[in-house]
């Protein structure tokens, strides 16, 4: 990114979010807070971690501020690392925790959104999903995830987290099984999206049904989805059925997109 060099970009897959790295030799210095900004903006992340022999306490005091102004989705951890040996033993690290994310605020803010229905609605979303990762990992190969609140699903597609295969319920009682292209670089996307259209007959009647092909030319990503109807509100047989769908279109998703997208080096 221009003349800098993010140390590690990684992704937290239970959360479906982007956590940059950043690790110092030193002291903190202004230098680095600036970078760690610029990273925190050019990879859209969600978590932040900057990790230094040893924290200034004007740049400790800087996370705690960044903590408390941003949003309650954006997370900064200030770690010192240090070497313990006891006794005779080789020395291993210990990462001591200096500037965290004021948690007890931010999960109040979350609590503040899923009150009421929202709340039992989410207990749904969050029962159901643990059924469908579950029978993916454990039949059929999946990464292990954990299930959240929301009332979708990613799972790793194996390509760096640019694209993602998904399960979610949508609006108008509609649930779905998509590609989804989520890369930071939004003209990425649609290159990408555009030359998956190119295809779009080829891949259609390898699945054998017709598709929702979705640009989002307003968005940064794309989707390409199967469509059927289906609420969470459903009674369970009902629940059961779509699962069953989901599992057979997640599996014919990787089946017939991941050839193709191996061949543009995703």
């Amino acid at each position: 990114m221009g003349e800098f060099s993010l140390d590690i970009l990684a992704h937290d897959v239970g959360m479906d979010r982007p956590v940059i790295i950043e690790n110092q030799l030193e002291a903190t210095d202004h230098g680095h807070l600036g970078q760690i900004l610029t990273y925190a903006s050019g990879y859209d992340a969600s978590v932040i971690i900057w990790i230094a022999k040893s924290f200034r306490d004007e740049h400790r005091e800087a996370l705690d501020w960044l903590n408390h102004r941003t949003g309650e989705d954006t997370e900064f951890f200030g770690i010192e690392i240090e070497l313990w040996k006891i006794d005779d033993s080789k020395p291993a690290p210990n990462f001591k925790l200096v500037a965290t994310p004021n948690q007890w605020s931010k999960q109040t803010a979350r609590k503040a959104r899923t009150t009421g229905d929202e709340s039992e609605k989410g207990k749904m979303y969050w029962t159901f999903f643990q059924d469908l990762i579950a029978t993916l990992r454990e039949k059929h190969g999946f990464l292990p995830t954990n299930p959240s609140y929301h009332s979708w699903h990613l799972f790793s597609a194996g390509h760096a987290s640019r694209v993602r295969w998904g399960a979610a319920f949508g609006r108008n009682d509609k649930v779905r099984v998509e590609v989804y292209i989520n890369h930071i670089d939004k003209d990425w996307n649609k290159q990408l999206f555009d030359n998956l259209a190119e295809r779009k007959e080829g891949i259609e009647s390898r699945l054998q049904e017709s598709l929702e092909w979705s640009r989002m030319d307003e968005s940064k990503s794309s989707r390409i989805a199967a469509v059927r109807s289906g609420s969470i509100y459903d009674d369970q047989e009902t629940l059961d059925e779509i699962q069953s769908w989901m599992v057979e279109h997640l599996l014919k998703f990787k089946a017939v997109f991941g050839p193709v997208l191996d061949e543009f080096d995703v």
